[in-house]
């Protein structure tokens, strides 16, 4: 078994290909050779930036939705969200100017955002701050559902490449039913990002490139039998559409995972709130947790 990245920045990376070997256990051979004499078929790999075969790659993968392992797809929503995802530049301030990190067009430095907002990280832990009811400060609760400004996200580069910069966090009632839409953006140049969920598994139910078309896109959606994952890429150049159902209360980043757009920024926060039951609130933290 061979594999190799799939990659369409600029970014320098490690683009060895990793080979591994899998025996299996059997008591009848299919051949009259030892296994130590079987030929070895080695796969042609596609090259790293080969968009299209990944995508179609991508796009044949299913859940089984047996009765032992089915796919409880939401079939309806309560939320629908539209987020952009994509690299933008931050201005460097007059004592920094010179230093590396400002390195981005007209001496700026490079940053990353969701909707245009790139991720601040506070002093205190998210997870702490929402338990005990003392956001104010650290947070605010209004992360918003789609882009202030629509644009042709895909298209025209934009002369004003700057991001907005805060720590905002959607909130989500216990047992909420969300569809969410990622939106790859030009801005920089376009790029696939490997997007991470925590605290839940999502069902991809639908891909595509260009910009998303609320209209025509969702007819196309597969909610029978779409593959179940924490993290997908969301094309470059494209959009990618998840459902989840959000009942795991507490604070979950999602993020992109590529570290260097981490650290750029590239993520943001749900809050999902308790439930009715006690087997739905989120659990104090333990007696021996270390104090900051």
């Amino acid at each position: 078994m061979t594999a190799r990245p799939y990659v369409t920045g600029l970014g320098t990376f490690d683009n060895s290909t990793l080979a591994g070997i899998l025996e299996y256990e059997t008591t009848t051979l299919h051949s009259t050779l030892p296994m130590n004499k079987l030929p070895l078929h080695k796969p042609i790999l596609p090259v790293l930036n080969d968009t299209s075969f990944a995508t179609k790659f991508a796009n044949k993968l299913r859940s089984l939705n047996t009765p032992q392992f089915p796919a409880n797809v939401p079939q309806k929503v309560d939320k629908r969200l539209f987020f952009t995802i994509g690299l933008g530049t931050n201005p460097c301030s007059q004592q920094n100017h010179n230093n590396q990190t400002c390195q981005g067009p007209n001496g700026t430095m490079f940053a990353a955002s969701i909707n245009n907002v790139s991720f601040a990280m506070p002093n205190t832990a998210l997870l702490q701050s929402h338990f005990s009811g003392q956001s104010k400060g650290v947070y605010s609760p209004d992360f918003q559902i789609s882009p202030v400004t629509p644009l042709n996200y895909t298209g025209t580069q934009l002369n004003n490449t700057n991001v907005g910069n805060g720590t905002k966090l959607m909130v989500l009632p216990f047992n909420t039913s969300v569809e969410l839409v990622l939106q790859d953006t030009s801005i920089l140049g376009a790029e696939s990002h490997p997007l991470h969920l925590h605290g839940f598994n999502f069902f991809v139910v639908g891909q595509g490139f260009g910009n998303f078309d609320q209209n025509k896109d969702p007819k196309k959606f597969n909610l029978i039998d779409p593959v179940e994952r924490n993290t997908v890429g969301v094309p470059s150049g494209g959009w990618v559409a998840i459902r989840f159902l959000a009942d795991n209360p507490g604070v979950w980043f999602m993020h992109c995972h590529l570290e260097i757009h981490t650290s750029w920024g590239l993520k943001m926060a749900w809050v999902v709130l308790d439930g009715k039951f006690p087997n739905q609130k989120l659990l104090p933290p333990p007696l021996d947790l270390p104090k900051c």
